[in-house]
């Protein structure tokens, strides 16, 4: 699996000299490389009507603005550049495409300095900002700041290059204090920015595009990266199709333990999720209470009762179970407490932890480093927080996620937009399905069914993990497209769980 790696900073720029020095290409010709495929991409979005003000600071994200208005220019598009004069040593590459636009006929170029007047924006449709690219390392001040102030109160649409000005690629923000341009639409260089895939940002980015400028191969290829987001290619890689000789004995045997009197239904969606996702054979154990309910509602399933009415009380026999989900719906009663220690205690083969499952966990932590190898946990952000502690921004959490994981030899399932799934090797993985309608009740414990289902089909932890995330989002995404975000529901991603299959297995 070669899953899209996002650099830091530093190596953003390691990518850039490699590529100058073994392509080989100069400096201006990767800009001109660059810009150029930011061009075709705004020739999709700009009519020949609109006024576009591209607005350049004076380093290379700047001489990038400046290949993008020579280039919009010449093709005939209503283009203005506004050169913010922040600093009397400009790059080079922006000196040689400055120079390059002097002589064009009819290009209006307005240079604006600390002193002087501010640009006004009212008659702008589209604003390009090409003020600072990723490197920034601290909050843009004095008339920058303004200016992006004044871009943010336009109502122009609103370009960002690489990244928008004043965010930070690797580190947090706070929106409050710090002026960053507000884009709606934002096209980034080869690989995509960590920032893009923290909640508090999406205010700044917009709808973002990975931009291919071809960095050398061999860089991206060898250069050592532990954040990464996954592609629909590295699903397929991971697909395991099946033998037409196969039969049900060749896909596992898993053991689902949810439910509680009044929750049933959060194991009626992790059953069949679990089914769904392709395991051979599941046995439901839950309370008395959820028996005719389930073996109504999942006729697939095999049921084991527990003596208890209401609740998880006690734990069956579980040498026979290839993976063992247990949580949704379970409640947190001292006997299902007791009973859950007695499973962590006995059981050799991988669990998958939900819901009261993570939250009875979260009281009792010195379990997890008994957890079996293997083990997948599914928290959202404050089940995550209640079992590793408060976090100061999602740059944190994510830092926090990855040594957790480390810690305890997990796979941790930090569900959200861009769901991020950390292994014990350090690795976090960004997952691009999904979307707000998601965001319901069950929706989680059809997530825990379907990577209990690949657990138990013979998926390793990891693959379990990153397939089950990306088909339970793409089947969202399936549901959002026929439902809507609001009238979508847990059991519409079930019914499009095959077709999700179908996007990864032709």
């Amino acid at each position: 699996m070669c899953a899209l790696k996002i650099l830091p900073v530093e190596k953003i720029r390691e990518a850039d000299a490699y590529t100058i020095k073994y392509e080989p290409i100069s400096s201006a010709m990767l800009m001109e490389r660059a810009a150029t495929a930011c061009f075709y991409r705004i020739l999709k979005i700009a009519g020949k009507e609109d006024a576009i003000k591209i607005v350049c600071g004076m380093g290379n994200n700047g001489g990038d603005g400046l290949v993008i208005a020579r280039l919009l220019h010449g093709a005939g598009y209503d283009a203005e550049v506004v050169v913010l004069r922040h600093t009397d040593k400009p790059t080079d590459d922006f000196s040689l495409n400055f120079r390059l636009l002097a002589d064009l006929p009819g290009l209006v170029i307005t240079e604006v300095f600390e002193d002087g007047e501010l640009p006004g924006f009212e008659d702008a449709d589209i604003i390009i900002d090409a003020i600072f690219g990723s490197g920034l390392s601290r909050p843009v001040e004095g008339f920058m700041a303004d200016v992006i102030d004044r871009i943010n109160s336009s109502e122009a649409f609103v370009i960002a290059i690489d990244i928008p000005s004043g965010l930070f690629a690797d580190k947090a923000v706070d929106p409050q204090r710090h002026h960053i341009v507000k884009a709606d639409y934002t096209m980034t260089f080869q690989q995509p920015k960590l920032a893009f895939l923290m909640p508090e940002n999406e205010l700044f980015c917009g709808r973002w595009k990975v931009i291919d400028i071809g960095l050398h191969p061999d860089f991206l290829e060898n250069c050592e990266c532990h954040n990464l987001f996954i592609e629909t290619d590295d699903c397929r890689s991971l697909y395991r199709s099946r033998r037409k000789f196969a039969h049900k004995g060749n896909f596992g045997h898993a053991l689902l333990i949810a439910g509680s009197t009044g929750k049933t239904g959060a194991a009626v969606m992790a059953a069949e999720g679990c089914l769904r996702a392709g395991a051979g054979l599941l046995t439901v154990h839950l309370p008395q209470s959820g028996y005719h309910i389930m073996q109504t509602s999942v006729h697939e399933a095999m049921v084991s009762l527990d003596p208890g009415d209401d609740f998880f009380t006690t734990l069956p026999a579980t040498d026979v179970y290839k993976a063992i989900g247990i949580g949704p719906g379970l409640g947190t009663d001292s006997q299902t407490t007791a009973a859950f220690k007695l499973l962590i205690q006995q059981t050799r083969v991988p669990l998958v932890i939900d819901a009261d499952a993570l939250n009875i966990l979260a009281e009792n932590k010195t379990w997890l480093s008994f957890l079996p190898a293997g083990t997948i946990l599914t928290p959202h952000p404050g089940e995550f927080e209640r079992l590793a502690g408060p976090v100061e921004n999602h740059f944190n959490r994510i830092e926090l996620l990855r040594a957790f994981a480390i810690r305890y030899r997990l796979y941790v399932v930090l569900k959200g937009a861009y769901t991020a799934t950390a292994t014990p090797e350090g690795d976090v993985f960004f997952n691009p399905t999904g979307n707000p309608g998601m965001a319901t009740g069950g929706s989680g414990d059809v997530l825990t069914g379907i990577i209990l289902g690949l657990l138990a089909s013979g998926y390793p932890p990891r693959d379990a993990s990153l397939l089950g995330v990306w088909l339970h989002g793409k089947a969202g995404d399936l549901a959002a497209r026929k439902y809507g975000y609001e009238a979508m529901l847990p059991g519409d991603m079930l019914k499009l769980l095959g077709k999700a299959f179908r996007k990864i297995s032709s």
